[in-house]
C-alpha cells in the first residue's frame, strides 16, 4: 500500500492535466497509461502489493473516461449543409405511355364470294383513292348480270303487250262488245307487268353491284398493311383482305390521372395559349421533330383505373409514325410559386415524410410535410413547409431532434443551375 500511494504521488501526472494542457493527445495518453500499467503490474505481482494494484486500476479507468469525454465533446457540433426554401416558377414535365393511331385506318373486306384472281398491290405500298387493289373472279357475276338484263327486257316486252291489250279492250267497251269490267282486268294486268319491270331493274342493279364488287378499290389515299391471301385463294363474303391506313396525321391516346387532369385544366386556365403542346419520345429515346396538340379528351373517368384518356394530334408528313406503334407523351404544365425541396433532404417514417427544420439557435426540429407530387429529385410541397424556412439539405444520418449544428448554407438556385425557372420531369 505504501508503494502504490508513494508511486502515484511521485508521478503526479493525471490524464486530465496531460490532455488539457495539450502536451499529449488523449489517445497517446491512454496508450502511455497502458504501457506503465504493464510494468507496474509485473512489479505488483512480484511484491504482492494488491491494494496498490486496485488503486492504479481506478486511476487508469478514470484516465480512459476523461480521454473519451474530451474526444466526444470536441466532435459534438457537426457542420451540416442547409438550404432556404424559396418559391420558384416551375415547369412540370409529365410523361405518359401513348398509343399511336392513324387518323384514318380501315379494314378492307371482300363483299362477294369467289377465287382471288389478281392482287395488284404489295404490302407496305402507298395507294391512291379509287385504285384497284384486288380482283375476284367475276364470270359468275357477269352471268347473273346478263340474266338480269334479259329478265328486264322480257318484262318490258310484256308491259308493251299489256298496254296494247288495254287499248283493244277499251275499243270493245266503247262498241259495247265486252263489259266495262274487262277494262279493269286489262289495267290490273298492265300494273302487274310494270311491277315486274321494276323488280327486273332491281335485280339488274344488284347483279351489276355484285359484279363491281369483284374489284376492290382503295377508299382513300394510304398505306397497305399485310395481305394474308394470295392469288388463287378462295375468298368468302366478309373475308378480311387487308388494312389501309392514312398516316399523314396521327392520333396519340394517353391516360391521365384525376390529380394530373386537374393540374392540366388549372394550367390551361392561366395560360395565354389554351392549346396544350405535347412532345413525343420515340422507342429509341429520340424526340419526334413535330410537336402535337391536345385536341380533346373523353367525357368520363374510367372507374377501374381512375384515369381519363386524352387525344393529341401529330402531323406526320414523313410517314415515320405507323398505326399501332407506341411512344412516350411529354406534357408540360407551368406552376407559379412552387415550393420545392430535394428528396435527399427528406426521410420517411411510417409512410410519412419529414425534414429537419433549422431553428434560430441552430437547433434542428423534425417537421412533417405533405408532398403534392414527386418529380425528378424533388418534392413539390403541398403543405407543411413555408417559404423562408431553412431545412437540412443533406447529411441526415446521425442527426436527432434538438441537436445543435453548424449550418452551411447551400442555395437551391445553384443546385438547379437556374434562378428563374426549374424544369422537373416525372416518369
Amino acid at each position: 500500500m505504501h508503494f502504490s500511494v508513494s508511486f502515484i504521488r511521485h508521478t503526479n501526472l493525471p490524464c486530465s492535466s496531460l490532455t488539457q494542457s495539450g502536451a499529449i493527445s488523449p489517445e497517446r495518453a491512454l496508450l502511455l497509461s497502458h504501457l506503465i500499467f504493464n510494468k507496474i503490474y509485473l512489479l505488483i505481482m512480484k511484491n504482492h502489493i494488491w491494494p496498490g494494484f486496485i488503486l492504479f486500476s481506478v486511476f487508469l479507468a478514470g484516465c480512459a473516461t476523461q480521454s473519451q469525454d474530451t474526444s466526444e465533446t470536441s466532435d459534438s457540433v457537426r457542420t451540416i449543409p442547409v438550404t432556404e426554401i424559396k418559391p420558384q416558377h416551375t415547369k412540370l414535365h409529365r410523361e405518359y405511355v401513348g398509343d399511336i393511331h392513324a387518323v384514318k385506318n380501315v379494314e378492307i373486306y371482300a363483299r362477294v364470294k369467289g377465287y382471288l384472281e389478281e392482287v395488284y398491290v404489295d404490302e407496305g405500298k402507298e395507294v391512291k383513292k379509287g385504285q384497284v387493289l384486288f380482283r375476284i373472279n367475276n364470270a359468275e357475276y357477269e352471268s347473273h348480270l346478263a340474266k338480269a338484263k334479259a329478265t328486264l327486257q322480257s318484262a318490258i316486252a310484256d308491259a308493251k303487250g299489256a298496254e296494247l291489250e288495254l287499248k283493244r279492250v277499251r275499243l270493245l267497251v266503247e262498241k259495247n262488245v265486252v263489259a266495262k269490267t274487262e277494262i279493269e282486268v286489262a289495267e290490273a294486268k298492265l300494273a302487274a307487268v310494270n311491277a315486274k319491270i321494276e323488280e327486273a331493274r332491281s335485280e339488274k342493279a344488284n347483279a351489276a353491284l355484285h359484279l363491281s364488287q369483284t374489284q376492290i378499290r382503295a377508299p382513300f389515299d394510304g398505306i397497305i398493311d399485310r395481305i394474308p391471301y394470295k392469288t388463287g385463294s378462295l375468298i368468302n363474303e366478309g373475308t378480311l383482305l387487308t388494312t389501309l391506313s392514312d398516316t399523314k396525321n396521327v392520333f396519340a391516346y394517353f391516360n391521365v390521372s384525376e390529380n394530373e387532369y386537374l393540374e392540366y385544366v388549372k394550367a390551361r386556365g392561366k395560360a395565354d395559349n389554351k392549346e396544350a403542346v405535347v412532345e413525343l419520345e420515340l422507342a429509341d429515346g429520340s424526340y419526334f421533330k413535330h410537336k402535337g396538340k391536345i385536341e380533346t379528351m373523353e367525357g368520363a373517368f374510367d372507374e377501374g383505373t381512375g384515369s381519363i384518356a386524352f387525344r393529341a394530334r401529330f402531323s406526320n408528313p414523313e410517314k415515320l409514325l405507323k398505326h399501332g406503334s407506341t411512344g412516350t407523351i411529354r406534357l408540360t404544365n407551368s406552376v407559379d410559386n412552387a415550393i420545392l425541396i430535394p428528396q435527399k433532404a427528406a426521410f420517411e417514417i411510417q409512410d410519412k415524410n419529414f425534414v429537419y427544420v433549422v431553428q434560430k439557435d441552430n437547433k434542428i426540429k423534425t417537421r412533417s410535410f405533405t408532398p403534392q407530387s414527386r418529380l425528378g429529385d424533388y418534392y413539390v410541397i403541398k403543405s407543411g413547409l413555408e417559404p423562408g424556412e431553412t431545412i437540412v439539405y443533406e447529411g441526415l444520418q446521425g442527426l436527432k431532434e434538438g441537436a445543435t449544428i453548424n449550418p452551411k448554407t447551400i442555395s437551391l438556385d445553384s443546385a438547379n443551375k437556374s434562378a428563374s425557372t426549374v424544369e422537373l420531369t416525372a416518369r
